[in-house]
């Protein structure tokens, strides 16, 4: 495409005035890499956003269900928030710190702490990490390498842990790996639960415990080819995976082996935690302590902010052995402690597991009506809606194909309908729910509208 007129006689500055939608998207397409993903699903330029909605230049409003991708646990411009952000801004605060201590951080660092399973709350330590999820991720390895001396990683089919050169080795999808030769090497997948699609073509619980005994005669077999080792990584559910929740048997498997042979566990909450599952951590429905917990997108309040958690005993680091110019961002740790404040409140997380129950409920009742939907799962407000081609052939389960096709049109239509709604999965055929965790029962019911609405067009046309 090309630019217009006016934007060809500006200068090299772009001083141009764009007014619509496609206009900003001529502009960022000259601009910005081709790796840019979301713009090509959802192609308008935001000016407002507030609550669960948002609003483009042409004055569109939309109902925002990805928020971030689940990074606004209390939606837009939360009022609290903003507050907070805006009194360290009046009080010439410092806002850039790197790892140097100030009241805030340290009221961050103790309502996190105060957040743990209790035995783990007097072992445990922080690392405040670059500000992104990947980095915890890296950090969280090099930990663990570190106290253990040894070089192997266990990570999990479906799973996801970043773009980072060392976390997208522990990620599962293969599209991006593909492309980058020579990823970090010694890292062995292992199969992770995933009823709908087992991975040893049993399903149910019989599946689950296929997966768990997989794991355990592997990590003990003394001719199982892997060394013992550094870490196990893992969801506790499973978000670009296809939202795939870990069953308590598995959680608790996962910890009582690592235990019993001393391999660290680290769970990757950066999208299933605080608050997303119902529960502040989605580890905890499995009453299990990880050695190793990743934090990052909601635990910010809108703002950059990545930590690792863990217990002092992995705690062999030398001065400088992790570091990262952006890992005191005052704001977020400012923003994040209302956060946490209020996302940990019983009768709140009490109302995400509400919301969630009528969310399912109703995709539950959608799936009875139309022919594109094999799977509705999730905790909480973390669901998924996989999407299948009812004209495929089922495999041994009597499961239908995977239609990432089907998904995009349905996303597509959404989007024309004022919804904003993210999909991943295998194939890219599971609709996320990501929304803000405070969003109105109105909202909720508004979002269930448009999308019934939509999936029984695209099922009337997939029939013709």
């Amino acid at each position: 495409m090309e630019l217009k007129k006016e934007f060809q006689d500006e200068n090299a500055d772009y001083g141009g005035k764009p007014v619509t939608n496609a206009d900003y998207m001529v502009r960022q397409a000259q601009t910005e890499s081709n790796a840019r993903s979301y713009p090509r699903k959802f192609p308008f330029s935001l000016v407002k956003a507030k609550g669960s909605w948002i609003e483009d230049v042409e004055g569109n409003r939309y109902l925002d269900f990805l928020c971030g991708a689940g990074t606004l646990a209390l939606g837009h411009n939360d009022p609290e928030i903003k507050e907070a952000m805006i009194e360290m801004l009046q009080n010439d605060a410092p806002l850039h710190t790197l790892d140097l201590m100030t009241p805030v951080k340290d009221k961050f660092v103790h309502t996190l702490i105060s957040l743990l399973p209790k035995e783990m709350q007097p072992v445990a330590k922080i690392q405040f990490c670059s500000p992104s999820g990947t980095d915890a991720v890296d950090a969280a390895i090099k930990l663990c390498k570190t106290a253990t001396g040894r070089s192997s990683v266990i990570a999990f089919s479906g799973g996801y842990h970043g773009m980072g050169h060392g976390a997208m080795s522990l990620t599962g999808n293969l599209n991006a790996k593909s492309k980058v030769p020579a990823l970090m090497p010694e890292v062995h997948f292992m199969p992770y639960p995933y009823s709908y699609r087992c991975p040893f073509g049993l399903g149910g619980e019989a599946g689950t415990r296929a997966c768990c005994q997989y794991f355990e005669r592997v990590l003990k077999d003394p001719e199982s080819g892997i060394t013992r080792p550094a870490a196990v990584i893992l969801e506790p559910i499973q978000g670009e995976g296809g939202v795939i929740p870990a069953p308590v048997e598995f959680l608790q498997t996962v910890r009582r082996v690592t235990k019993e042979l001393d391999i660290p566990m680290i769970v990757d909450e950066i999208q299933c935690g605080v608050g997303r599952s119902g529960r502040f951590f989605a580890f905890e429905y499995a009453d299990i302590v990880p050695d190793v917990i990743l934090v990052s997108k909601a635990i910010g309040g809108s703002q950059p902010c990545s930590v690792v958690v863990y217990n002092s005993a992995l705690d062999k680091w030398q001065p400088g052995a992790h570091a990262g110019t952006f890992r005191g961002n005052q704001l977020a740790m400012r923003a994040g402690t209302v956060v946490m404040n209020r996302v940990s409140k019983p009768e709140f997380l009490a109302e995400v597991r509400e919301k969630g129950e009528i969310l399912r409920k109703r995709m539950n009742e959608l799936k009875e009506k139309v022919s594109i939907i094999g799977d509705i799962r999730g905790k909480g407000l973390m669901s998924g809606c996989e999407f299948v081609d009812p004209n495929g052939q089922p495999d041994c389960l009597g499961s239908l194909p995977a239609s990432g096709e089907i998904a995009a049109r349905v996303q597509h239509e959404c989007f024309l309908n004022k919804l904003v709604m993210e999909k991943g999965g295998r194939n890219g055929a599971v609709m996320r729910c990501l929304c803000a965790l405070n969003v109105s029962f109105e909202d909720l019911n508004t979002m269930l509208d448009i999308f019934e609405k939509v999936v029984v067009e695209v099922d009337k046309d997939v029939k013709k």
